[in-house]
């Protein structure tokens, strides 16, 4: 076996059991993980789009938004994170503006800062949560490794073409039909399945998983790296991983805020609005 292999195999092992890990104890722990996350994936964004060559001062703005949102979401003051983000976003735009810099500054604030928050938020600290979480892995991870495999075994018409070479139609319709069953099951291992609102929402968040990967695609094509980093030995980055699974978690956050606007879900249990318990 290459050693490059057994290097991706042994850290891929390493990820999975830190983060099934977390997920299933929840609370500090998994905050501890979104943040980290959120962290990391500042970091590769302002490394990437080079913010700390083109502007010192705003990138400084922006780790200062992304700490100040750590905090908030690790001392559980989860309702004070998206107006700060908001402000911040706010802010970092403002500074552009004036400073006449790089608007990939309020978009990795934003990236970044949702990251942290929506991860969190559907976790939370209770059963709900631990299913909500695994509802949403489980329609990222199907969608990503089914759209791959249909999509070689298939192929035909490219999806994005200038974005991303290898992706197929087929492989997103593939990847979306099974990333819906795929989460619709672990619905059903543990609740009755009584509406389409599961599966449509299922099939809202595969979708927004395909475009955060196409997403993340745009970004390094654009600025011509291969990967987002090399903190993940063998896998490249920490984006390069999960960015799927932030266009979902953000989609997911924002399935449950439009529910609440319009009078819908309990608003002090996240994951029960977003599983329509």
């Amino acid at each position: 076996m290459q050693r490059e292999l057994k290097l991706r195999i042994a850290s891929g092992i390493v990820l999975a059991a830190v983060t099934l890990g977390a997920t299933w104890a929840g609370g500090f722990a998994f905050q501890l993980l979104s943040v980290a996350i959120g962290l990391l994936v500042y970091y590769e964004w302002a490394t990437i789009t080079k913010l700390a060559e083109r502007d010192f001062q705003g990138n400084a703005l922006g780790w200062l938004s992304q700490v100040v949102i750590a905090a908030l979401v690790l001392m559980d003051y989860m309702p004070y994170s998206l107006p700060v983000l908001a402000g911040s976003i706010v802010l970092s735009a403002l500074w552009v503006l004036v400073k006449g810099t790089s608007w990939w500054l309020p978009a990795g604030v934003a990236y970044a800062g949702l990251t942290s928050i929506s991860l969190a938020a559907i976790r939370g600290a209770d059963y709900l949560g631990l299913i909500a979480m695994l509802f949403v892995f489980a329609v990222v991870w199907g969608t990503d490794i089914f759209a791959y495999f249909v999509g070689r075994a298939v192929g035909g018409p490219k999806l994005a073409p200038a974005i991303s070479p290898g992706k197929t139609w087929s492989g997103a319709i593939g990847g979306a039909v099974c990333g819906v069953l795929a989460g619709v099951a672990v619905f059903m291992a543990h609740f009755s399945l009584d509406d389409a609102r599961m599966p449509v929402a299922a099939l809202l968040l595969s979708i927004a998983s395909q475009i955060g990967d196409l997403f993340e695609s745009f970004v390094k094509r654009r600025f011509g790296v291969k990967d987002s980093s090399r903190l993940i030995p063998g896998h490249g980055g920490v984006m390069d991983r999960v960015d799927g699974l932030i266009f979902a978690s953000v989609a997911a956050l924002l399935l449950v805020l439009v529910q609440l606007l319009l009078g819908g879900g309990r608003s002090d249990n996240f994951a029960s609005v977003l599983l329509g318990l």
